[in-house]
């Protein structure tokens, strides 16, 4: 094996690394999802919360030095950091450290996604790391960055970006690149109008997936630059990137499969319908994130809670979930559930049938009720003979329902 290849190298560089995870974001394309938390902090999966992901890539891939910078109503967010994972060795040098706004450098609280960074580099570079790993703590997906890593080294970058390959008519929300033959990034467009598509697809667009490989001393310097420069937005995807790309080395790695090709599992869950679709996507019998792989986990905090529970087995009255995702705590009591997601603690009572749902913790559903199609948010008390996903009308007159006419629930909907 090349020695620049081996796991001895893969693992130094690792170990060379500190993560910044960018957690602050409100995500207000999620909705009331958001209202009272930050989209990191939003539950997924049934037992997990967004950022449980990126954090889980982190620990699996042996980085772990990680700062998480956190702004937007961060109290649950910082509530979950501290609660599931304190558990790193902080004599081995190892810690997940919550970096809050703080106003570091003057008056200003955080401008864009390099300030925020940029106001916090006295600490992340505290302890010599060689390289800086900047992530986005919103996203879904499963990836080991000691291979990124390993092509950030191997390549000279001063920048690595990570990429996928996205419809062209959806790359109007990402960064989209160019490269040429080698994999360098020779021209980046931040939610261009019209994409550029990859010239042996036109159907498709090269899109970042907000993933970032800095070497440590030029981060410093351009993050330093950047916020000496009043013109900037002082943001990595619309200042930093496309400012490097003419005077440094700025390569792409692209995020699949090396011998296949195939594109890894990746979601941007930033909508209420991507949110809806990528939990319900874990019904199926063999879904492609597979949350039983053991030898990637995903590690979070959750209660201790007695097993789920299904009673009542009468032809009318019958507790079952089919299709579905139940948690602990739960209890489906004379219920029917079919292609679902309940969250921890859920309860739904007899004679009701919900039919593609994302229940989430605490949540209660009456008697009777009758919900199809819909997002019932943390603890909503729906009332006996609830009635969602029948007349969209009717439920566009309460909830919020989406263009795919999924309803969004929340508690302050229930009221009045």
């Amino acid at each position: 094996m090349n020695q620049e290849l081996s796991p001895r190298f893969v693992s130094q560089l690792t170990r060379e690394t500190v993560a910044v995870i960018m957690a602050g974001g409100r995500g207000a394309r999620l909705r009331d999802l958001t209202e009272l938390r930050a989209k990191p902090a939003t539950p997924f999966g049934g037992k997990f919360r967004i950022i449980d992901f990126v954090l889980s890539n982190c620990v699996n891939s042996g980085i772990r030095r990680i700062s998480v910078l956190t702004q937007y109503k961060a109290h649950s967010l910082i509530q979950h950091l501290q609660r599931g994972w304190g558990y790193l060795r902080g004599e081995l040098g190892e810690f997940v450290q919550i970096l809050p706004a703080q106003q570091q450098l003057g008056e200003m609280w955080y401008r864009g996604t390099a300030d925020s960074v940029y106001q916090n580099l006295d600490v992340l570079l505290a302890g010599n790391p060689r390289y800086v790993l900047v992530l986005a703590g919103d996203h879904i997906y499963k990836m080991d960055y000691g291979p990124m890593l390993a092509h950030h080294a191997q390549t000279g970058a001063d920048v690595t970006v990570g990429v996928i390959s996205v419809p062209r008519q959806e790359a109007t929300g990402f960064g989209v690149m160019t490269v040429d033959d080698d994999g360098c990034v020779i021209r980046f467009a931040e939610k261009p109008a019209e994409p550029e598509p990859m010239p042996d697809d036109p159907d498709l667009a090269l899109a970042s997936m907000g993933i970032y490989v800095f070497d440590a001393e030029f981060l410093r310097k351009r993050l330093t630059s950047d916020a000496e420069d009043g013109s900037s937005d002082h943001d990595f995807g619309k200042n930093i990137i496309p400012g490097a790309i003419d005077r440094d080395a700025v390569y792409a790695y692209a995020f699949r499969d090396v011998k296949t090709l195939a594109q890894y599992y990746w979601r941007d869950v930033g909508t209420v319908d991507a949110f809806f679709q990528a939990n319900l996507e874990l019904t199926a019998a063999m879904p492609e994130l597979n949350l039983h792989d053991k030898s990637w986990p995903i590690w979070t905090y959750q209660e201790q809670l007695p097993p789920a529970k299904f009673v009542y087995d009468s032809d009318d009255c019958r507790g079952a979930a089919i299709d579905s995702l139940v948690s602990g705590g739960c209890i489906v009591s004379g219920a029917s559930v079919s292609k679902s997601v309940l969250f921890s603690s859920v309860v739904v009572h007899r004679y009701s049938k919900l039919d593609q749902c994302v229940v989430l913790p605490g949540a209660e559903i009456g008697e009777h009720s009758d919900i199809r199609r819909a997002i019932i948010d943390e603890n909503c008390v729906l009332p006996a003979g609830t009635v969602i996903g029948r007349d969209r009308e009717a439920d566009a007159r309460r909830f919020h329902v989406t263009d795919d006419g999924v309803a969004l629930v929340c508690p302050h909907m229930l009221t009045g």
